[in-house]
């Protein structure tokens, strides 16, 4: 053996056992399907608070003249609007976001974009989302949740960026939400306190070719 090699083995011999077990894999630290091995303490309290975090984010935009806007998109903006059984399908999905409550001064209450695209697909037992269009891109794993809502722990992806980070690399990227069904053909993400821009931000999906 080279003294390169009795080096490196050193090195990895003085390491903690979950250094040299846990490697990365994927948009997840280690591959598990239960998010709560994976999600981070700040995603936790988002996701906890979601419910007050909605509220807050409708009320600054009803509060700035939206509410017309707001009661036009019916379930898509009503916080307990959830019906049971949402996994989603695999396969493509036009998807528009919306953003509620301005984050910092100078942002906008309400903010409605459209025209993207979306993809669900299998990523081993779980399912990957993925926002294919757009300066803001979500990629991320949906993970069973409960009886009404699955959860989505991800990354965003800006401007010309052409490979997403790994959840947990930078926690201003990470994106913690709820993927619910509010409709035959019609489910959302939900994202609490994202760290751009908004208070909230919701995303529609709506499979390609269906009515919502």
């Amino acid at each position: 053996m080279t003294m390169r090699e009795l080096l490196l083995a050193a090195a990895i011999l003085t390491l903690p056992a979950c250094e040299v077990l846990e490697q990365p894999s994927g948009l997840i630290p280690r591959w598990t399907t239960a998010y709560k091995q994976v999600i981070s303490e700040n995603d936790r309290v988002r996701l906890r608070d979601w419910r007050k975090t909605f509220e807050d984010a409708l009320t600054a935009a009803r509060s700035k003249g939206h509410a017309a806007e707001i009661a036009r998109e019916g379930a898509l903006l009503v916080p307990d609007a959830a019906q049971a059984g949402p996994a989603i399908p695999n396969g493509m999905y036009r998807c528009r976001v919306i953003k509620l409550g301005a984050k910092d001064p100078g942002n906008l209450d309400y903010v409605s974009y459209a025209g993207f695209s979306c993809r669900v697909r299998a990523e081993r037992q779980l399912q990957r989302l993925a926002k294919l269009s757009g300066s803001q891109r979500y990629v991320g794993l949906i993970f069973p949740g409960d009886a009404i809502r699955n959860v989505f722990l991800g990354t965003l992806v800006l401007g010309d960026e052409r490979r997403a980070l790994q959840y947990g690399q930078d926690d201003q990227r990470d994106v913690a939400g709820y993927v619910e069904r509010i409709g035959p053909n019609r489910w959302r993400l939900l994202m609490p306190q994202p760290h751009f821009e908004s208070k909230f931000d919701v995303m529609e999906l709506v499979p390609e070719g269906a009515t919502p």
